[in-house]
């Protein structure tokens, strides 16, 4: 209820002329109704499939029939597993859907095999002529080509003109029987990541990590870990975002990078080593996974009992759309300070806007890898 009040008075305050004084309350109000959505949404998706756990997640496509589920919807793609269990149909995950690797509830299926692709602005490519159906849950659907558009199925928000639509029934039956008629590939299909690895790791949720908080603290105490930085967002086709991938390359190696949300996919198959027994590479999940991040973030400011702009972390967002805005609007709400954004800014962050948010959050514009570690790091 308290969410939907919210939802008439943002509506209420569109078709009004007001200043940014009337409109920055109201602003930093959708970061804080946020982060409860962002909350609630954690707490369905932990009690129903339980607290994620780090998976290493092959790149690999299996021999035979396959589906790849892409989206955000965890319901749709347990109902799709429940549904194909037991035919010989494998299930690969695309995009924002990988997280779902590391929820037990969902891990348990044995033919959620792997990640086909990476993250939504390459399908066009991506997709030309796979033998097998793909499964759009929510967001992310770009019009399809020719060479694929016959095996591109929707469901729940996601539709386009021409495209077979799965209804409230959920029923998958068109997209299983796509599956056996198309066949997948004669053979196993080795595929890699943006940089070439065979492999990514998902599943550092907050309980992942709060599970070894003390090791973490005593690590950052002894000076094995210097540095944290949350590298994520949204990714997008621009050239400006390998400045991603160069950043997170550069990380000096006692330094742990926590991603989130498709950004991931520019850096996630690096094999960066370890710091303090743990990978330098923590993937927390997808976009709104952000809670667990700032919920990491909190724990670690009361461990070392500051505040969380004292703590020796740096957050370099990219965004894309609007879930990118409303969670740097969640974080801006809980008054954390130093977010670089890029690869370029929001149009609605005017110099006006850009020069409140750099004076009261010490928000500033991505520049160069080089030039933000050292600025971050206080080098």
């Amino acid at each position: 209820g308290e969410v939907n009040r919210f939802f008439a008075k943002a509506l209420f305050a569109i078709g009004e002329d007001w200043g940014m004084d009337d409109l920055l309350p109201l602003v930093l109000e959708v970061g804080e109704k946020n982060y409860r959505c962002m909350a609630l949404l954690d707490k369905a998706n932990t009690e129903t499939y339980g607290t994620p756990e780090p998976t290493t997640v092959p790149l690999t496509v299996e021999k035979g029939p396959f589906i790849v589920v892409s989206g955000h919807d965890l319901h749709d793609l347990k109902r799709l597993l429940e549904q194909t269990e037991g035919k010989g149909i494998n299930i690969y995950t695309h995009s924002e859907m990988l997280p779902a690797h590391g929820y037990p509830g969902l891990k348990k299926y044995a033919h959620l095999k792997g990640n086909f692709g990476t993250a939504w602005q390459n399908q066009q490519k991506e997709f030309a002529d796979i033998p097998a159906p793909v499964l759009f849950t929510t967001n992310c659907l770009m019009p399809p080509r020719a060479s694929y558009a016959d095996r591109v199925f929707t469901t729940a928000a996601v539709s386009y003109p021409e495209l077979k639509h799965i209804g409230a029934d959920k029923d998958f039956t068109p997209v299983i029987e796509k599956a056996l008629e198309l066949g997948g590939y004669a053979e196993d299909k080795a595929f890699t990541g943006i940089n070439g690895g065979s492999t990514v790791t998902t599943g550092f949720a907050r309980g992942a990590v709060l599970g070894v908080a003390d090791k973490v603290v005593e690590a950052v105490k002894s000076g094995q870990i210097r540095h944290f930085f949350l590298v994520g967002g949204c990714d997008g086709a621009r050239p400006g975002r390998n400045y991603y991938t160069e950043f997170v390359k550069q990380t000096p190696p006692d330094t742990i990078v926590l991603t989130l949300a498709c950004g991931k996919f520019r850096f996630n198959d690096l094999d960066l080593g370890t710091v303090a027994g743990l990978p330098r590479i923590l993937d927390i999940g997808q976009c709104n996974d952000a809670y667990s991040a700032i919920q990491i973030a909190l724990a670690l400011a009361s461990a070392f009992d500051c505040g969380v702009n004292e703590l020796p972390l740096s957050m370099v967002l990219s965004w894309y759309e609007q879930k990118a805005v409303a969670i740097l609007l969640t974080l801006l709400h809980l008054g954390i300070e130093n977010i670089r954004l890029g690869p370029t800014l929001p149009a609605f962050v005017s110099p006006n806007v850009l020069s409140y948010l750099a004076e009261h959050y010490h928000l500033a514009p991505t520049t160069t890898p080089e030039e933000d570690l050292q600025t971050l790091l206080g080098a």
